[in-house]
């Protein structure tokens, strides 16, 4: 993971315009613990005297492509706010990848946490991050993204000192002081990162799966396949954080097709390739769409008749049909095709999830065939594509996909370093 370079000074983010006194406490409480602060200022209204500010208003709006003074004059708030964000994403990046951002911390309502945030989601897992926030009871999905930012309740509005605020500052002081003063001792046996996608319906697949891959000398990362969980294993995968991927659970393709609310976008299946890392990619609950309670089915597929099964009382699952399917394996072949490395397809032939197998409420056969056929059909020529006489949970599907995956490992290997001979890392 990442660890910042060592004496670095904590950022101080936010608007100095009209919060420089709750800034200079907070200031005042990291310095006293012995830590250097960098200052940089997002107001687009002006600044404070009450402390050193190292970086101004001007110089973040640039980063974010306007001038300050055209900011000024527009009086546009949301394009300020669009507009700082996206600078201070830019020049808290910077600071990192420069050795000068050893944390950083801030606070605001919905507007200020907006672009504290953004400099915080443009830094890598593991940057301490701290922001005090009135929004941090709420929906934090838009602030925190799939980021590690820590979210503070203000309690009472970000807008002057007084009993609460003072004690709230000092606890996000004391907390990204202790943040920034953990450091993670290098266990001396990492292993190879393997990400692996789940879901309760491909639990046992997984389960066995990572135990024969922790044998090998590999480290299992598990993602719940839940929407969230699929777009932050992506973004591990981009930020270079894992070696390959076994893409056991593709079912957040289904509530992207299907208006579901796993949606993890269509960026799902993506990172892998462009990265160009070992990918195993398997079908894993594409049979099924996930809902909330019943009732929050869409009105049109219950008017259907579409096959629905309550796996528990907040979540309905709806089995996909044929067309669904089919568009999915148009969908899945166009992400194979698109891969910079090694990539292979996985199918079980009697079930892509518990549900799906013989004789259970989502088992349709011409629905599975229907993916698979079309994704065999459009697969580019040199991508194996494997089919197992066995349901997703069954033994054999896992060992198929383990030994899959590390022929997929071992051909990365090769192409890496081709007068070097493939070895497996020690248990």
């Amino acid at each position: 993971m990442n660890e910042p370079t060592a004496n670095a000074p904590i950022v101080l983010l936010g608007a100095f315009d009209t919060k420089s006194h709750e800034y200079h406490f907070l200031r005042e409480q990291i310095t006293r613990r012995g830590h250097q602060v960098l200052a940089i200022n997002t107001g687009v209204l002006g600044s404070t005297d009450l402390f050193p500010v190292e970086i101004e208003a001007d110089e973040v709006a640039r980063a974010g492509g306007h001038e300050l003074a055209a900011l000024r004059a527009s009086q546009d708030r949301g394009q300020a706010m669009h507009v700082m964000a996206a600078g201070a994403a830019v020049v808290a990046r910077r600071l990192f990848e420069a050795g000068q951002l050893a944390g950083i911390v801030g606070m605001g309502g919905s507007g200020g946490s907006s672009v504290v945030t953004a400099a915080m989601r443009a830094l890598p897992l593991g940057v301490p991050k701290v922001c005090v926030s009135t929004v941090a009871g709420g929906n934090t999905a838009p602030y925190v993204g799939l980021k590690d930012i820590t979210l503070i309740p203000a309690i009472t509005d970000v807008a002057g000192l007084n009993r609460i605020s003072r004690l709230i500052l000092s606890r996000a002081a004391g907390a990204i002081v202790g943040m920034v003063e953990s450091h993670v001792e290098p266990s001396g046996n990492d292993r190879p990162i393997i990400a692996a996608s789940m879901f309760g319906n491909t639990t046992a697949c997984v389960d066995r799966c990572r135990y024969l891959l922790a044998n090998a000398g590999f480290e299992v990362l598990v993602f719940h396949a839940t929407g969230t969980g699929g777009r932050t294993m992506e973004s591990l995968i981009d930020e270079g954080l894992v070696d390959a991927c076994l893409d056991i659970t593709t079912t957040e393709w289904a509530d992207t097709v299907c208006g579901g609310v796993f949606d993890a976008g269509e960026d799902r299946l993506s990172a892998a390739g462009r990265r160009g890392i070992p990918h195993l990619i398997a079908p894993g609950c594409v049979d099924m769409a996930n809902f909330g309670p019943i009732d929050t089915v869409p009105k049109h597929f219950r008017d259907a008749a579409r096959t629905l099964y309550e796996w528990n009382p907040s979540v309905t699952l709806m089995r996909t049909n044929i067309e669904e399917n089919r568009k999915m394996g148009h969908i899945f072949a166009e992400k194979a095709n698109a891969a910079t490395g090694p990539v292979a397809v996985l199918v079980p032939l009697h079930g892509v999830s518990i549900l799906d197998g013989d004789g259970q409420p989502f088992c349709d056969r011409e629905a599975d065939a229907a993916m698979f056929s079309t994704l065999h059909n459009h697969l580019r020529p040199g991508i194996p594509f494997i089919e197992v006489d066995a349901n997703i949970n069954d033994p054999i599907f896992a060992d198929r996909a383990v030994e899959l995956m590390l022929e997929l490992i071992q051909t990365k290997r090769q192409q890496t370093s081709p007068s070097t001979p493939a070895r497996t890392p020690k248990t």
